[in-house]
């Protein structure tokens, strides 16, 4: 199946389609927006807290921090490395405890911190870091319209803030306000990102999701309950790091879920792919591919004999073989696997990847009867870390 943006390809291994019916029904999105109002944001209608116009004097700002945890952050970073082509400023992402990255600078720079509850403990620590270090940057805050630490701080700063709605939690927030404020001040348009209006009416596109979701539960059910993300694409990188983190976070309840496992193509070539050929038949797999115009071209010159299949060849097409040759001995070796080949770089695409994707974890989460919106265990490290603090 394709759409204008990607090539879609079903696990290869035909196997009966389970639960088709209720998958289907599951799709009718009068119901589904009134259960999981948090696919308002990838409709093009979505009621923003903040005006285009708003941003407008903080566009001016060409280097910017952006702090955050997990979904408040990944999907920016997924859309700056995706799309950097488009992109002329610079984006600094603080997503982890590392002070050492964080330098002294006499610059301007808008500090952007993102988190919904507003007490996350590695985002308020990265501010103050920040806040120490450099102190000529303006801050913008985007958290829930509630009492919180962050908005403690913003009033202690003069800082702006705009809500994070509080009915679209982190890692489904990436077409809110949470991605959509940084994908502007990037240069780049919002309304591009938003595709589930048009796909939504694509019945090849939803049958496809629906064989898709059928498919992976199937693989579930029979025991492979690791998802291999086989990337040949390292702009993807971030990105599928979203993804891991909202099908992992989503569906890992109740001993149910699957294990998101990233792998670097073709590196792992040489490193993992012995173990997914001959090791435990417990994995599924996804293949990620873009289709690129590397100008560049092996010299002749160095060239010994040997290398005589190399002439006239560039790098893009060797990968490309690499990933054909890969997907030919996973089908003799009856590996199941599907794949996702990337047409062209745009925001169109990158919407149509986070819809999709989306969609799949809250139809999986179905299916394997979990809550894809809480994360109950997380809670109990943040509890515990507190406690460790005080003594």
């Amino acid at each position: 199946m394709e759409t204008n943006c990607v090539i879609y390809k079903n696990f290869n291994i035909k196997q009966k389609l389970v639960n088709k019916r209720k998958l289907t029904k599951f799709l009718d999105f009068r119901i589904l927006f009134k259960k999981y109002p948090l696919l308002k944001s990838l409709a093009n209608n979505y009621d923003y807290s903040f005006k285009k116009k708003n941003l407008k004097n903080l566009k001016k700002y060409i280097e910017f921090n952006l702090i955050g945890m997990g979904g408040s952050i990944l999907g920016a970073q997924a859309i700056y490395d995706f799309l950097d082509h488009k992109i002329k400023k610079k984006f600094y992402f603080f997503n982890n405890l590392q002070n050492f990255n964080i330098l002294k600078s006499n610059k301007k720079r808008l500090n952007i911190i993102i988190s919904k509850s507003g007490n996350t403990l590695e985002t308020i620590s990265n501010l103050n870091l920040i806040l120490t270090k450099q102190k000529n940057n303006k801050n913008l805050i985007i958290t829930e319209n509630k009492k919180n630490i962050l908005r403690l701080i913003a009033n202690k700063l003069k800082s702006e803030i705009l809500e994070h709605k509080n009915y679209i939690g982190g890692r489904y927030s990436v077409l809110s306000e949470v991605g959509m404020v940084p994908a502007e001040l990037m240069g780049l348009n919002e309304k591009k990102f938003k595709r589930l209006n048009d796909l939504t009416k694509n019945k090849a596109f939803i049958n496809y999701l629906i064989n898709n979701v059928s498919s992976i539960y199937t693989n579930i059910i029979k025991g492979k309950k690791n998802s291999v993300i086989l990337n040949y694409d390292e702009k993807l990188n971030n990105f599928l790091k979203w993804y891991q983190q909202l099908s992992a976070e989503s569906l890992g309840k109740k001993g149910r879920g699957f294990f998101p496992i990233i792998s670097t193509m073709p590196k792992d070539n040489h490193s993992l792919l012995q173990l997914y050929l001959d090791g435990p038949k417990n994995n599924f797999f996804s293949f990620f591919i873009s289709r690129e115009r590397n100008p560049f071209r092996f010299n002749n010159n160095y060239l010994i004999d040997g290398l005589d299949h190399l002439y006239k060849k560039n790098i893009d097409q060797v990968l490309h073989a690499q990933q054909i040759a890969t997907q030919k001995v996973f089908k003799t070796k009856k590996l199941p696997f599907r794949s996702f080949e990337i047409i062209k770089r745009s925001e169109e695409t990158l919407g149509e990847l986070f819809t999709f994707f989306i969609l799949e974890t809250l139809m999986l989460s179905t299916l394997l009867n979990v809550n894809p919106i809480n994360q109950p265990s997380v809670e109990l490290i943040k509890i515990e870390t507190k406690k460790t603090l005080k003594k």
